[in-house]
This record gives structure tokens, sequence and C-alpha cells, in this order.
């Protein structure tokens, strides 16, 4: 089992030294971030970090301070009486930033390389921290599943990204979905998303979902994040209700990327959702716009009157937080009350945040990520009037969904917060107290891709692979 500390814990190490005389400083401007450790540092450093006339630089062994301020001054500044050269001349920051995150990157990979994970199939019992567990098949059949929604009498239902919706009865999945979904774009990113009971579901019935909705505008397919509610009857969704749909000149290209789509209600019963920036970080900053947002209203769709922009007559007044990439995590922690989301960075800088009303999240002018090519994006990770995450993902993992758990089958874990992650294939549990991260581990990992993980009545966890939905038991 690999245990992981925040960022702010990391161990203090600082760059390996290599001779001036090996290299010199040049302006490099131009070129992917690999291209440039290439032609600056793999002389000394070796080609893929392994060393040569400089230590390696994956073993965690390390001379000066290590946190990523550490990094970036043994690369600014050098070290000219050791032989490190100077690049503050020849490197602009936020080069120096996609530096830093490359050598996390490959350290990262290397450490991975050297580590063995739970990797539970069937009914095999893997060892954590403090619980040991199985993870079984709990429903097969299923086609790139988003959700999974827990109802009375042991039913539950599931999305599917491509557009449906189907009911699960005893544990087996319906032969047909549920009529009467409306239409869902699902092309790219675009598809259906979340499903999630109304808190007293039991006694007025109201499911709600999210999903990329399909329009046209001036010729052109387009389509946004829409929520909306409906109820259970005779196999179909009636009594459909729009709950929110964002004015049509901010819905953008059909399919595409950044949607959000995640749900939750928190305890005096508010509805959260959330939205992408659809591509284009400028949205996430503009509060007139929906996209790039946490948003809150009342569950029938009303604006509460104490939304931090609910009297500015050019905002967009159900949102909540602002300045947010594609969040698509979205948990309220039973204890606190707090909300908190997860969203995908760019290549690095995957975040969990502390989300406030009002508060600005800073995606695109500050991140701990850089482009996916390779390319740097900027070196600012923190600003004033924008917050800091409790926690963010060097190389990132693609994190996803997120639930607190608040069963009695894992008493260890209770009020632990879990994530899933796509791109790592990973199941992390992590403790968080006063919005801040104590410590996290990674369950298991490489049994595809996790969409999400669900905390059942029974105490059981359920976690969504791409085929079918695994439950998570204790084991002796």
């Amino acid at each position: 089992m690999k245990f992981f500390p925040s960022p702010s814990l990391s161990a203090a190490i600082a760059l390996a030294l290599c001779p001036i005389a090996a290299v010199q400083a040049q302006d490099f401007r131009t070129g992917t971030v690999a291209e440039r450790y290439t032609q600056l540092c793999a002389n000394c450093h070796g080609a893929n970090m392994e060393g040569g006339q400089a230590p390696s630089m994956l073993d965690d062994i390390w001379v000066y301070g290590g946190d990523d301020e550490s990094l970036a001054r043994s690369i600014r500044n050098g070290y000219p009486d050791k032989g490190m050269p100077v690049w503050s001349a020849s490197l602009p920051e936020k080069e120096i930033r996609a530096m830093v995150i490359y050598i996390r990157e490959t350290r990262a990979k290397y450490a991975l390389s050297q580590t063995t994970f739970e990797a539970p199939a069937g009914p095999v019992t893997a060892k954590s921290k403090l619980h040991n567990f199985k993870l079984e098949t709990w429903v097969d059949g299923v086609t790139e599943p988003w959700s999974l929604a827990f109802l009375p009498g042991n039913r539950a239902l599931v999305t599917e990204k491509r557009g449906q919706l189907f009911l699960i009865e005893n544990g087996r999945l319906a032969a047909k979905p549920i009529a009467g979904l409306p239409v869902v774009d699902n092309n790219g990113q675009a598809g259906l998303f979340d499903v999630v009971p109304h808190p007293d579901y039991a006694r007025n019935g109201w499911l709600y979902l999210s999903y990329s909705d399909p329009q046209e505008n001036d010729g052109r397919k387009v389509s946004l994040t829409r929520i909306i509610r409906g109820k259970l009857k005779d196999g179909a969704l009636v009594e459909q209700q729009t709950i929110f749909q964002g004015p049509i000149q901010y819905y953008r290209n059909a399919g595409g990327v950044h949607f959000g789509g995640r749900i939750a209600f928190d305890r005096a019963g508010y509805l959260y959702f959330t939205i992408g920036e659809r591509g284009d970080g400028t949205n996430a900053q503009d509060i007139a716009r929906p996209t790039g947002k946490v948003h809150r209203l009342f569950d029938d769709g009303r604006i509460p009157d104490d939304n931090p922009f609910a009297k500015d007559p050019k905002a967009d007044r159900t949102i909540w937080s602002y300045g947010h990439r594609n969040p698509q995590g979205l948990a309220v922690d039973p204890v606190s009350g707090q909300l908190f989301d997860a969203e995908h960075g760019p290549r690095g800088g995957d975040e969990i945040n502390l989300v406030r009303p009002g508060r600005n999240y800073g995606w695109p002018v500050i991140t701990y990520g850089m482009n996916y090519d390779g390319t740097a994006m900027t070196d600012i990770t923190a600003k004033e009037g924008m917050e800091q995450p409790v926690t963010y993902y060097v190389p990132s993992i693609a994190i996803c969904g997120i639930n607190f758990y608040t069963g009695s089958l894992f008493p260890k874990w209770k009020n632990h917060l879990f994530a899933a992650s796509l791109a790592a294939q990973e199941l992390r549990r992590l403790e968080i107290k006063d919005g801040k991260l104590v410590t996290q581990e990674v369950l298991f990992k490489n049994l595809g891709r996790i969409r999400h993980v669900i905390g059942g009545p029974d105490g059981a966890l359920y976690v969504l692979l791409p085929t079918r939905v695994a439950r998570m038991t204790p084991a002796e």
C-alpha cells in the first residue's frame, strides 16, 4: 500500500548539481518541456533523470529544499560554485515552473514503476492501512457508467454516458433503459451525467439529472450542461421539469470538453451543481457566464436571495463560486456541512477544493499545471483573492467523483473522503480535518478508469468501473 503526503508535507529535497562546463546557459524559449530538459539537463542528469555526471533525480535523495519553490530556485539561480548553471536569464518563470512539473511527473512515474499496488479482482482480499477489504462485481453489463443512486426498496439507478438510465433491482440490471429521457449530446466528453435523489425522495419522488443539452444556435449544433428533475413511473421518467438551463449564447459546440455535471444537496436541502468552462478558461473568470462555476439553487430551481451574486445585475445569480475548470466531483462533509469539489486540472494541477460562497478558485490565472502538449502555461500558483486547493496532484490523476463515507461496515473510514480517478485508475481515501488534508492512501489501482464511488445503504462502497459496478466490503 502506498501512502501520499499532501504537497505541503512533501519531504525537503533539492535539485542535484551538474558541472557548468557540461552545459552553457542559452536562450531556450520554444518547444516542449521535454525538449528543453534534453537540451539543458540530460547531459548531466541523464536522459531519463537517472543520473550521469550529476546525481539521479529519481531516488528522492537531494541536497537542498525540495518543495516546488526550492526546485524552481535551483533552476532559476543555480549553484555556480557547485557547477549548477544559472538559468534565470534564459528561461522565463513559466518555463521554470513547467520544468518543475516535468521533474515531478518523471519522478512519480518512476516511483509508480517501483511500487506494487493492490488490484483486487473478484473475491480477493486487499489490505489497507485501516481496513482489509474485498471488491466483487455487483452489476455488470453497463457501458461507461457515470453515476449511481440508491432508492428505497432495494433499488438503484445508474446513468451511462451515452445517454441511458437503467434501474437496478435486487442487484440485477434491467433489460431496458428508463424511457422518456431527454435527447442527450454524447459526443466527446458530453453525455448523461449525474442522477441524485431528492433528500426527501421517499416522500416526494423527485430525481435530479444533469446532462449535456443539445441545441442549435445560428445554424450550429451546440450544447451545455442542463439540470432537470422528474419522477419514475411505469419504467419512464415523467413530470419532468427544468431546474437550470443556461442562456443559449453561452452554449458551445456540441461535444467537446469540460461539462462538469455533478449534483449534490447540502443538509439544508439546497441544490448544488457544477458546469465546466467548456475548454475556454476565460469563461471561468466571467461571472456573467454559467461556465466554470459551482451553482446553488432551491430544489425547485428558484434562486436563493443570499447567493453571493444574487443582487448583481451583471452576474449569473445562480453562481456559488467561480474560477473552476472542470469539476466532476462534488460532496458535502457530513460532519461540518462544508462543500468540496474535485476538478480536472490541465497537465498537472488536479484539485480538491473547499468550496465557499463567492470565492474565486483561480482558473486559469493560477494553476499548478501546464499545457497538455508540454509547453508552459504560467508560473503563478497563488494570487491574492484566489483560493488555494486543499490538495492538488502533479502529475494529474484525472480525479473524478468524490464522496464522504457515512456507513458502518468500515468504522475506521467513517467521514473520510473517497476519490475516484480516471487516468490513474485509482481509488483514494483522504482524511481531511478543518479543511486541511491530513493523509491519503491509494486503496487499489489498475482495474480500469474509475468514474465515481458511492456509499450504499448497506454500508458498502460501490465503485463505477468501465463496464461494471463493483461492491467493496470488509474482509478478514
